[in-house]
């Protein structure tokens, strides 16, 4: 038994001994905080990982993982959750904190879109106090505060982020470099007053120039760029090429010896069918003259003969003067003489491809859209051995073709409501949507601020109002305002009122800020916009753009002078759905003042395929933008790889200045003209 005591005994001495112990062990194997860790890091977890931490935590460590847990959430885009963290932070936050808490005030800024409040707090901020990672973050703030409008800081902030980025987010810097750069016009790069040893951003700039210089003539721009690496072997996009001009070294020319056309040759669009058909082969055949940039002469004024019959509106999507930007052809017309056009002074043009030249040997099939189901037609062109396919026309079709996933390549004549990117897809429409982005732009380059639409009750009113205000979003313009009219009976009897039209509007839904106003400690981020502060101007309306008929036109102008007197103050402007050519001089004089677009072949820039088109549609000037629409399709379809793979790539049409969105829809700039004293003239 005493063995045993002692046992007992030994153990109980021993007791306390082992209890230090394991205390001492479990102190050595406590996790350290790694808050500053990752508050020193990316932060690559999720905002519930960071939530969690912060939960189980306290004093800085707590507040380490709750300005974590605000960077993931609004990473995550939970902007919402993000701020009401945000609002929740102890006031007693060290430097390093305090560092972290200026960083996100301006990420929730942007993430609210509020521009001009990141901006703001971005000026009290120095990149030098901040660490790496954060220093990249700062420049990231303030790249996305500009919103992408090409701009010397923009340049500055992109070349200073480039060096603190990984490799995989080096080629989005880069190519984000590359798109303000390509953005800008030569009068915008050649305006910039750099720094003697800004030595990065003159390569990027000199590397812009050899694209403004080459970019119509791929294997010179492939030169220009080998020999702009040799002399720049240090910038960052020599090393690693923008994604574009990569694109242009791989560049290979498309194949148009074997065309397929696909129009529709029957039933109610079989007029606008034919007319596209007429202007291709015309083209193709027997060429065109090039569009002159700067026309030295007056067109020759085309005789007035009778009207053609209205043809039949449409309801399918068609890119058709009824639903295009034409006039409504039901309308009667006027026969009186055509406007004489002045010769447009146009400012100087970036290097730009004129129309492509004929080329009979081409062999060209026409298939009968109308006639049998597009995928069977499809089928058929490929069957047929086709290099491309130029159209369908119909707006259903082309949602066909994409669902189709066609290896051919394509020059769609028409464009889905959401455009899918497809590599061998490009997208050439005559449309009222595109026609209201292009006055957006001409509006906003002439300083205006405020705008109200003047739209018909219609879907095709509806669609113009959404279309001009994203694009005047884009623009950084702030709310559209938009007012509809009725029929043309109901505006006679508007007039025999003395009603007049005031100028005022509701907001396009398009164009209003969807967030609302939010305060975050003592930052506020505003809400909103009512009717009444839309930008510039305390909100006064200073620009006007109708979608009307001419007979509506007619109406709309003076019941504006009506209630708002001849000093307004607002610029009126117009589709060329208002425009026939065929006006007489009291029409033009009761226009006077009124800026409307046109396409270059009938505002006086290519007088010989004018005189052509006009011939053969018997002066309809709705079927001549079509005869166009078929001319310029030729000159695409012999460009389709360099409007596909070559960014900035423009040719000089007959239906605008032709460029093409990343996702190849082809956009036109269209030529502005005034009616003055009776005259029509380019517009100021």
């Amino acid at each position: 038994m005493v063995p045993l005591t002692f046992s007992r005994l030994k153990a109980a001495r021993c007791l306390p001994i082992v209890l230090a112990a394991l205390i001492f062990v479990g102190c050595g194997t406590q996790a350290p905080d790694q808050s500053t860790a990752h508050m020193q890091g990316t932060a690559q977890a999720d905002s519930g990982f960071y939530l969690q931490q912060m939960q189980q935590s306290a004093n800085d460590s707590k507040t380490n993982w709750q300005l974590l847990a605000i960077r993931a959430l609004l990473k995550e885009g939970k902007s919402q959750q993000a701020i009401e963290l945000f609002n929740q932070l102890p006031q007693d936050l060290n430097d390093s904190q305090r560092r972290e808490q200026s960083l996100l005030a301006v990420e929730i800024k942007l993430a609210q879109k509020d521009f001009t409040g990141a901006q703001s707090l971005l000026e009290k901020l120095t990149p030098s106090d901040f660490e790496q990672n954060q220093q990249a973050r700062y420049w990231q703030a303030q790249i996305d505060a500009s919103q992408g409008r090409p701009s010397l800081s923009l340049l500055r902030a992109l070349i200073a982020q480039e060096p603190l980025l990984s490799e995989k987010d080096k080629q989005k810097n880069i190519d984000a470099t590359w798109q303000a750069l390509s953005s800008m016009t030569p009068e915008q790069a050649q305006a910039l007053v750099i720094n003697a040893d800004e030595n990065v951003l003159q390569g990027w700039l000199d590397l812009q120039r050899v694209w403004f210089d080459n970019r119509s003539d791929p294997d010179m721009m492939k030169a220009g760029i080998a020999d702009w690496q040799k002399r720049y072997p240090q910038n960052p996009g020599a090393k690693m090429l923008p994604t574009q001009l990569v694109n242009v070294q791989s560049f290979k020319p498309a194949s148009t010896s074997k065309i397929a056309l696909l129009l529709p040759l029957n039933g109610q669009a079989a007029v606008f069918g034919r007319t596209i058909q007429q202007g291709f082969e015309a083209a193709k055949n027997l060429g065109t003259q090039p569009v002159d940039t700067q026309p030295t002469a007056q067109p020759t004024p085309v005789a007035a003969t009778t009207p053609a019959d209205p043809q039949p509106q449409l309801t399918d999507g068609v890119a058709s003067p009824s639903q295009a930007s034409v006039s409504d052809l039901t309308d009667e017309q006027q026969a009186d003489q055509p406007a004489p056009v002045s010769a447009p002074q146009a400012t100087p043009a970036q290097p730009a491809t004129a129309s492509a030249a004929a080329n009979p040997s081409a062999e060209l099939k026409i298939y009968d859209t109308s006639a049998q189901p597009l995928d069977q037609i499809l089928a058929q062109v490929q069957q047929d051995g086709a290099s491309i396919v130029v159209g369908p026309l119909l707006k259903n079709n082309v949602d066909e073709l994409v669902k189709s996933n066609t290896p051919l390549n394509v020059l769609a004549l028409n464009q889905p409501e959401s455009v899918q990117s497809r590599a061998n897809i490009c997208y050439f429409a005559l449309s009222p949507e595109d026609e209201a982005r292009d006055a957006a732009r001409h509006i906003h380059e002439q300083g205006k601020q405020s705008p109200l639409l003047l739209i018909p009750r219609s879907a095709l009113g509806d669609r113009v109002a959404n279309a001009f205000a994203q694009e005047w979003q884009n623009l950084g313009g702030g709310t559209v305002l938009q007012q509809k009219f009725g029929s043309t009976a109901e505006l006679r009897m508007g007039v025999n009122g003395g009603s007049g039209i005031a100028l005022t509007g509701s907001p396009v839904a398009a164009s209003t800020p969807s967030q609302p106003g939010v305060t975050i400690g003592n930052l506020t981020i505003p809400a909103p916009p009512t009717d009444a502060q839309i930008s510039g101007n305390g909100g006064r309306v200073d620009a006007v753009y109708i979608l009307a008929t001419p007979n509506e036109i007619a109406f709309i102008k003076p019941m504006i002078a009506m209630r708002n007197g001849s000093q307004s103050g607002a610029t009126l402007y117009a589709s060329s759905r208002s425009a026939q050519g065929n006006a007489g001089p009291d029409f033009r004089l009761e226009m006077d003042g009124l800026q409307y677009s046109e396409i270059p072949m009938l505002a006086g820039a290519n007088p010989s395929l004018m005189q052509q088109a006009l011939g053969a549609v018997h002066n309809d000037y709705s079927l001549a933008r079509m005869y166009a629409m078929g001319v310029d399709a030729w000159s695409l379809a012999n460009h389709f790889s360099q409007m596909r793979q070559v960014q900035g790539f423009e040719i000089n049409g007959n239906t605008g200045a032709l460029t093409a969105s990343q996702d190849c829809v082809i956009n036109r700039k269209l030529s502005w003209l005034q009616y003055q004293q009776g005259q029509i003239v380019p517009a100021s």
